[in-house]
């Protein structure tokens, strides 16, 4: 049965779309100063030129390194169909140089349709890759080498990159070498035989700028005018839809998000659960259904963590928090004991527990790792001796006290005097 609601196809296209990864980056696509277009160009060049080339693709993980590449390799393919081979590696299954190279072997076997031996040696496999990059070479085939977390195959030895990239030194190979790291010094880790031979391209990939986030949340949530949907129904939820784009309540929603992580994946993700928290029966994105998203997406372990401390806890938490505020050298369980009877006697407070009960309360704290032992030192000292510190922050805390229900507020005013 079809889907006949035209807001349940708008969000069906929606959700379609975040999904494909290749809709997402074809914005970057146009411009000659992207990497894409870089990229394209040193990749393409190997092919056209009968060249080698190698070059590394660095910035933080979820920036669209591994997502860049596989469009160029994609648009590569079909521009020249049967002249490029593509051989992927990953460093965390791969950095052993004799299993990287069998695996190098064994799909290049599979690609000219060969018969791989699993018995092979090191030399055995090193002599057939050499062979294949001379005979692709002599036959305009250019080999695309994919290293994925690069900065695991310069662990130990680094065989494979040498017989790589010094095999590519030869006239008669055709091939191209891409590191993907989200290391910045990975071209630092490479030994003085390996650097020597590599070309030392890096191109960096950063969180996308505010002009790039208005672009994509633009590309990635307006309906197409020229589509299955009613024109009407198009018009009014794309007018709607900027008009919560250019509200200050929503920057305000896209700067916590991006303080929280700037990435292209997490802005991805959250769109994708805004889109989810859709109401098809009025039809739009609302500003609603950002801030739910929103909630949804940036869980804070150590605010729920608070949720289930006792109120004994939760005094020993301010305590600490009060100490670090005077600059104690050292904290461990008798100096909380201090601070607390110290509040209890200025403030008079009901909340009075005796000392081995405090214990009991200061250990579950170390076990659900909201404060820790500052060292491991003094394995043979009692709990009680050993110095400790606070693993959450003064806001994080102050959060977590105005969302727990039973709260009392003497705690509230002790941190405030604390801050």
């Amino acid at each position: 049965m079809g889907v006949e609601n035209p807001a349940e196809q708008g969000q069906i296209l929606l959700r379609t779309r975040l999904c494909n990864p290749n809709f997402i980056y074809t914005i970057f696509s146009d411009s000659p100063d992207s990497n894409y277009s870089k990229l394209k160009y040193i990749m393409s060049s190997s092919v056209t030129e009968a060249c080698n080339n190698s070059a590394l693709l660095l910035g933080p993980r979820g920036c669209g390194k591994v997502a860049i590449l596989e469009m160029v390799i994609k648009d590569l393919l079909q521009e020249y169909p049967d002249t490029i081979c593509v051989i992927k590696l990953n460093g965390l299954l791969h950095s052993e140089d004799n299993c990287a190279l069998k695996e190098i072997a064994r799909q290049l076997c599979i690609e000219n349709q060969l018969v791989f031996s699993k018995m092979a040696s090191f030399d055995d496999n090193s002599q057939f890759v050499i062979a294949m990059l001379r005979e692709c070479g002599l036959a305009h085939k250019t080999i695309i080498f994919v290293l994925d977390e690069f900065d695991l195959f310069t662990q130990g030895k680094q065989r494979l990159l040498y017989s790589l990239l010094d095999a590519m030194q030869s006239v008669t190979s055709q091939a191209v070498v891409v590191g993907v790291s989200c290391r910045l010094d990975a071209d630092q880790l490479l030994e003085k035989r390996v650097r020597s031979r590599f070309s030392h391209r890096k191109l960096l990939f950063l969180p996308p700028s505010r002009e790039d986030l208005q672009k994509i949340l633009q590309h990635a949530l307006l309906l197409p005018t020229e589509s299955s949907l009613p024109p009407q129904y198009v018009a009014a939820y794309n007018k709607k839809l900027l008009n919560t784009l250019s509200d200050d309540k929503f920057k305000d929603i896209m700067d916590s998000l991006c303080n929280f992580d700037a990435t292209f994946n997490h802005l991805l993700r959250f769109l994708f659960a805004s889109v989810c928290h859709m109401d098809t029966k009025a039809g739009f994105l609302s500003l609603d259904n950002f801030k739910t998203s929103l909630s949804s997406i940036q869980r804070q372990p150590k605010l729920e963590a608070l949720q289930d401390c006792s109120i004994l806890e939760l005094y020993i938490l301010v305590c600490l928090r009060r100490l670090e505020g005077k600059e104690q050298e050292t904290t461990n369980f008798n100096s909380v004991m201090k601070e607390y009877k110290d509040v209890h006697n200025s403030f008079q407070t009901t909340d009075y527990y005796a000392r081995n009960v405090c214990l009991r309360a200061f250990e579950h704290l170390l076990q659900r790792q909201l404060i820790s032992l500052v060292d491991n030192r003094g394995h043979s000292q009692s709990v009680e001796f050993r110095p400790v510190r606070l693993l959450i922050s003064s806001h994080e805390l102050h959060q977590g006290l105005k969302a727990y229900r039973s709260c009392p507020a003497i705690l509230h005013k002790l941190l405030d005097l604390a801050v």
